[in-house]
Order: C-alpha cells, then sequence, then structure tokens
C-alpha cells in the first residue's frame, strides 16, 4: 500500500480545484463555517476525496490515510499513515500575519512535546511538519500554501531558548513563586496572602509566506481566482516513491509548473536551501 504524501495531495487539488469552500461542502455533517471546510478540503486532498459524496466511503478513507485527525486544543491537525504532521492555518487577507496563539512555529514535530496530543505521540521520535495556510476572501478560497516547517521556521532551540529565559527572568523577582506549565508559566501568591497567581501565555505568530519568500519566483499573481504554492525541500522531495513523483512531473495542465528554487535557511538565512516550489493557478 502506497502511503498519502504532499505529493499526492497537490495532484489532488490540481486536478480537483475548489475555490468556492461552503458551495462544495453545502451539507456535509460537522461543517459549520468555511474553517472547517477548509479543514475537510485538507483531508480531502490527502485521503483523495475532494469529490467523493459518500460519507461512509469518505470516512474509510480516511482511517486509510491518517494516523491522527486531530482535536481542537491540540496540534497536529493531521497525521498522515506512517508520514508527516498537517497544521492547518485559516486568514482572511493575502499579508495577514499568521497566528499561531500558544504554540511556537514548528520546523519538525517531536512527541516530548507537551503541547501535543498524548494519542499520537507514540512510536515515532519525529516527524516532518507541513503548515497548510488558505486565505479565504468573501468565502473564497483564493490562496492555499503548503509549506514544510523547515523551510519556514527555525529549529526549535530557537524558541525554547527564549521561553527558557523569561521563565528564568522571572524566577528573579522576590516573593513570588513560579511554577512551569504548559504555557510560559505561572506565578503563584503574588498578593502578602498568597491566593493570586499569574498565568503567563505567549501568543506566538509568523510573517506572511508572501513576504517571507519575496526574494523567489513563487509566481503569486493577484488576478488569479485560486492559486497553490507549494514549497518542498529538495532532498524531501527526492525522498518521496518514484511513483508519486513521476505522477506529479507528467502534469500538464495550464497553470501548473514545477520549480527549483533556493530559499534561504530559517535557521541560517546566509545559507541557501535548494527546493521544489510547487505552483498551480486558475
Amino acid at each position: 500500500m502506497v502511503m498519502t504524501n504532499i505529493l499526492q495531495a497537490i495532484k489532488a487539488i490540481v486536478h480537483n480545484p475548489v475555490s468556492d469552500l461552503l458551495g462544495h461542502y453545502k451539507g456535509k455533517s460537522g461543517i459549520n463555517g468555511v474553517g472547517s471546510a477548509l479543514e475537510v478540503l485538507i483531508k480531502d486532498a490527502f485521503a483523495d476525496t475532494i469529490n467523493e459524496e459518500n460519507e461512509q466511503r469518505r470516512t474509510e478513507a480516511y482511517s486509510k490515510a491518517f494516523d491522527y485527525q486531530g482535536n481542537q486544543n491540540n496540534p497536529p491537525d493531521i497525521i498522515l499513515k506512517k508520514g508527516d504532521a498537517v497544521e492547518i492555518k485559516k486568514i482572511e487577507s493575502l499579508r495577514t500575519k499568521i497566528a499561531l496563539n500558544s504554540s511556537y512555529p514548528k520546523s519538525k514535530l517531536f512527541p516530548d512535546n507537551p503541547a501535543i496530543a498524548k494519542d499520537c505521540g507514540e512510536d515515532w521520535t519525529e516527524k516532518d511538519i507541513i503548515y497548510t495556510i488558505g486565505c479565504v476572501e468573501k468565502k473564497q478560497l483564493k490562496l492555499l500554501w503548503l509549506i514544510y516547517g523547515n523551510c519556514y521556521v527555525a529549529e526549535k532551540e530557537t524558541y525554547q531558548r527564549l521561553k527558557r529565559t523569561i521563565a528564568n527572568g522571572i524566577t528573579e523577582i522576590t516573593d513570588v513563586e513560579f511554577s512551569e506549565t504548559k504555557e510560559l508559566g505561572r506565578v503563584n501568591k503574588v498578593d502578602p496572602m498568597g491566593i493570586t497567581y499569574l498565568r503567563i501565555r505567549g501568543m506566538w505568530g509568523i510573517e506572511n509566506p508572501l513576504n517571507v519568500y519575496n526574494y523567489i519566483d513563487i509566481g503569486y499573481d493577484a488576478s488569479a481566482n485560486f492559486q497553490m504554492i507549494a514549497i518542498i525541500p529538495e532532498s524531501k522531495y527526492l525522498d518521496f516513491p518514484m511513483a508519486s513523483r513521476e505522477e506529479l512531473e507528467k502534469i500538464s495542465k495550464a497553470g501548473f509548473k514545477i520549480a527549483s528554487e533556493k530559499i534561504k535557511s530559517p535557521g541560517n538565512p546566509d545559507e541557501l536551501v535548494p527546493a521544489k516550489v510547487v505552483k498551480y493557478k486558475i
């Protein structure tokens, strides 16, 4: 059995582009807005069920494609069967920054991260992570990004170091008690009676990919009705099964292109990393 991967998801979207999310998923169970419709579209792309009308067959396809399908409180949103993790983000303006809330951005996913769900943290040591970012304007999906985390954000130590520095600074405050939490921490016994506490929660965000990759030709076209842009490390691309690569590379639809670019390493912008940029527009 060939496991699903980002190349198969790209192929599914190219052959079945969906711009009108609510129109396409009208009447589907559990879909009450463009955010939930975007999540289903991403799952359908990886499970190759974008045009599947039968909910039982869709559910069975999800079970075959995914090891984990997420919950509202813990990342990631999806883990592909014996494959990568997927985070789904919705924005409502092309250049809006991406809100990550209490979770710092991730170049890879590790099972010891206290934020992730316990039932998806077994039997693996690390996973590549794909950020899927959908820009929805006036209920229409205008631009969909699929970006590998290690093309987008620095390694975890960059963010954990900041968290430790904040925690260490707080411990230097006299007459308060600091305790570690899944957030940045908590300060206890703030007042003389010791009955007040302060939760310290990070609100992380990251720059929009249109601004991050403005130094390469990403093929963005403001006049297009719908666009998809995927950024994949070349080493990762070459690791995918030959069959997946050949199926993608033989696509001859208008508006589709696979380009080779060199992108800045998130951990060292002076270092350039070979990457594949897959573009599609209608």
